[in-house]
């Protein structure tokens, strides 16, 4: 069980990785859209498209590749796709014409009885059926999996082991066969030490610390102090910045443009809370060593760094530990920023500017 749910993850992450470089790699060249629908009328041609959006409508041509991340991506029997097709969306329906391959996560994936893929199709998805006409091979990672009467598939079909797979009498020129390293995803890993994690963990962390200390010695002695000094608020302010970013986020979501900037959003967020964790581990040990007569920044690095990272594989009481430290960095830096904020603020008013040096009368001089 364990192997089929990592092949399972496996597939859902190569299929998404397709995705992504396919939007990355066309975005130069294709049109992007985004907003709540996206639509092709019908009639329309654009050069490729690449879009974050809550739907996305294909009546007419799309002349190259289509990819993006969607809520519902649907090719109608009008639409036609000239390239590829490399989508993450709940549910995806193709009723018209893919010329090129299919690779697709998400919910569900449809291929109605007019949809046709000339090339290979590859899906990672909850459910799938097939109902219209696959050129090349299938490789179909789902919980259930039917093939219709109508589907057509020109080389083999590959699907989930694990999968509730029903086919229905469909034609397939090669074979179909069920594939233990396929899942709802792809490849199984290797058993790999927990303490081999740990250590890496902490190598990186050790590098990315001693980063922050090199780069902004200011603003983390000043995180440091915060945290020794104001401990309780840091953590308070960690906990509203911890539940109102996430939220703030989603909400933004629901705007026009609001997926591209939520998904930038959660990725920037993720750094911040990498950084906030390695600040508040360096904060608590620097005022540990400090309780010693220590004062060795990097002392407070090493020592946060490792003995966090070792007592973090302590159960529960690792978690609780990640936790509040996590809460006094998010915290500090939060703090940190508002007050440098108000001192920019200030600065111009608190420096009243010079005045000009009086010049000797000359007329006085020769009175003299």
């Amino acid at each position: 069980m364990k192997r089929q749910q990592a092949v399972s993850g496996g597939l859902v992450l190569l299929v998404a990785i397709a995705v992504v470089a396919g939007a990355f790699t066309g975005v130069a060249a294709a049109e992007t859209r985004t907003g709540g629908t996206v639509v092709v009328e019908e009639g329309e041609t654009i050069d490729g498209l690449s879009t974050f959006s809550g739907t996305v409508i294909v009546r007419g041509t799309v002349d190259g590749n289509l990819d993006g991340v969607a809520g519902t991506v649907v090719i109608e029997e009008s639409g036609v796709v000239t390239g590829n097709l490399a989508v993450t969306a709940g549910s995806i329906t193709v009723a018209g014409e893919v010329n090129g391959n299919v690779d697709v996560a998400g919910g569900s994936l449809t291929l109605a009885p007019t949809g046709v893929v000339d090339g290979d199709l590859n899906a990672g998805v909850g459910s799938i059926r097939l109902a219209g006409t696959v050129g090349g091979d299938a490789m179909l990672g789902g919980d259930s999996i039917t093939l219709a009467e109508t589907a057509s598939v020109g080389g083999h079909v590959r699907y989930a082991e694990n999968a509730d797979f029903t086919d229905e009498g469909a034609t397939v020129d090669g074979s179909v066969s069920a594939d233990p390293d396929i899942g709802s995803g792809g490849f199984d890993l290797p058993d790999v030490p927990g303490w081999l994690f740990t250590g890496y963990a902490i190598l990186v962390n050790l590098v990315l610390g001693a980063a922050l200390l090199v780069a902004m010695p200011g603003f983390s002695r000043r995180v440091d102090e915060t945290v020794s000094t104001e401990a309780a608020k840091s953590a308070g302010v960690g906990v509203l910045a911890a539940l109102g970013i996430p939220i703030g986020l989603v909400v933004l979501a629901v705007t026009i443009v609001g997926i591209p900037l939520t998904l930038a959003g959660f990725v920037a967020f993720a750094l911040l809370a990498w950084v906030a964790l390695l600040y508040g581990r360096i904060a608590v040990a620097a005022w540990a060593l400090r309780q010693a007569d220590i004062d060795n920044r990097w002392l407070a690095l090493v020592a946060g760094i490792v003995g966090f990272g070792v007592l973090g594989r302590i159960p529960i009481l690792g978690g609780l530990l990640s936790l509040a430290t996590f809460l006094l960095g998010l915290g500090a830096i939060a703090l940190v920023l508002v007050e440098l904020r108000r001192g920019d603020g200030d600065s111009d008013e608190s420096e009243p500017a010079a005045e000009p040096p009086i010049e000797p009368d000359d007329s006085d001089a020769g009175a003299i």
